[in-house]
C-alpha cells in the first residue's frame, strides 16, 4: 500500500491577500514599508528556517494580512502579533478563525508601534517577522533590549541589510548593526528570498536573518557606554579611532589615553574591532575618568 501524504493546511495566496486588501481597501504603503508574501511555499520555508519548539510562544511583528501568522500558529503554541495599522490589527483575528479555527485563541494582536513596546501580555521566546525595510535593524534591537526572553528568531529584512547584520569585522559591509547585534548574540545569514513572492513586488530580494541570544560581554560599563563608542566610531569610519573617539571621549589625546588602556592601535579603524574590543574601550574610558577623580 502507498502511504497517503497529509496536505499541508492552506496559507494565505495571492489571490487571497488580494480579496483580504480589497475588502479592506487596502494598498502596501512605502511608509510603513509593507510588502506582502503571496506564496505559501515561501512562508513554509521562513517557518522552517526558524527552528521553531512546538511549544514556543512567537513575537511576530508587522503581521499585515497574515500569511506568515498563518504559518507559525501551525509551529508554535501562540503567536504574539505587533501590528501598527489599526484595519490589519482588527481583521487578522478574523482572518485566522477562517483558516486556523482551532487556533484562534492562540493568536494575541497587539496594536502598536514596535518600536515603542516594553511589555507584552505574554513572554516571547522567538521573534519571526517579515520587517518593514525602514525600520528593520532599530526593531530587533529594540527587541533584544527590552525583552530578555527572546533567545532565537528569524527576520526577513532587505537582503542588503541581512548582510550587514550577518557581517564580522573586516568585512566591507560590517557596521554599527552588525557590532550592535552581537552585544546580543550570534547573527547569521539564513538565505535569500526573491522578489517575485511579495505583493508588491520589491526592486531588490529580501535575506533572512537568524539569531542566536548570548550573554553580553561580562564589563563594569554599561550597553548604552558600548554602544556610544560603536556609534561614534562608525560615523566617521575612515577616520583612525583616535581621530573618530576625540569627540566621544572629549579630545584625541583623551581617545588615544582610552585606546592604549584597552590594548587596541589608536591608528586602527573601528570596522577592524568585534564587539569585545568596543568594549574594552568603553571600559577604560570609565577607569580613567575614575581614576582622575
Amino acid at each position: 500500500m502507498t502511504s497517503v501524504e497529509s496536505t499541508p493546511p492552506p496559507l494565505l495566496g495571492a489571490t487571497e491577500i488580494r480579496r483580504l486588501a480589497d475588502e479592506l481597501d487596502v494598498r502596501p504603503t512605502k511608509t510603513l514599508g509593507q510588502n506582502f508574501v503571496i506564496d505559501g511555499n515561501t512562508i513554509r520555508r521562513i517557518v522552517a528556517a526558524a527552528k521553531l519548539d512546538p511549544n514556543e510562544t512567537v513575537l511576530e511583528v508587522g503581521p499585515g494580512l497574515g500569511s506568515l501568522t498563518l504559518g507559525l500558529l501551525d509551529a508554535a503554541a501562540r503567536v504574539v502579533a505587533v501590528e501598527i495599522d489599526p484595519k490589519l490589527a482588527a481583521r487578522l483575528p478574523q482572518t485566522i478563525k477562517e483558516f486556523r479555527p482551532t487556533k484562534a485563541e492562540s493568536l494575541t494582536v497587539i496594536l502598536s508601534d514596535a518600536m515603542k513596546i516594553t511589555e507584552l501580555p505574554h513572554e516571547p521566546t522567538s521573534l519571526v517577522a517579515n520587517l518593514p525595510y525602514n525600520v528593520a535593524v532599530p526593531v530587533v534591537l529594540h527587541l533584544l533590549e527590552h525583552f530578555p526572553s527572546l533567545q532565537r528568531g528569524l527576520v526577513m529584512v532587505q537582503d542588503e541589510v541581512a548582510d550587514r547584520m550577518a557581517a564580522g569585522p573586516g568585512n566591507k559591509t560590517y557596521g554599527v548593526p552588525s557590532v550592535k547585534g552581537a552585544w546580543y548574540g550570534t547573527m547569521r545569514k539564513a538565505g535569500v528570498i526573491g522578489m517575485n513572492v511579495f505583493w508588491p513586488a520589491p526592486k531588490i530580494n529580501s535575506g533572512l536573518v537568524g539569531f542566536e541570544r548570548s550573554e553580553p560581554p561580562v564589563t563594569t560599563a554599561s550597553r548604552e557606554e558600548v554602544f556610544a563608542v560603536i556609534d561614534a566610531a562608525f560615523a566617521q569610519r575612515r577616520k583612525t579611532l583616535r581621530a573618530a573617539l576625540a569627540g566621544w571621549a572629549g579630545s584625541p589625546v583623551l581617545a588615544e589615553a582610552a585606546l592604549v588602556a584597552a590594548g587596541i592601535d589608536p591608528q586602527a579603524r573601528g570596522e577592524k574591532l568585534g564587539i569585545l574590543e568596543f568594549t574594552a574601550i568603553a571600559e577604560a574610558k570609565q577607569k580613567l575618568e575614575n581614576g582622575s577623580q
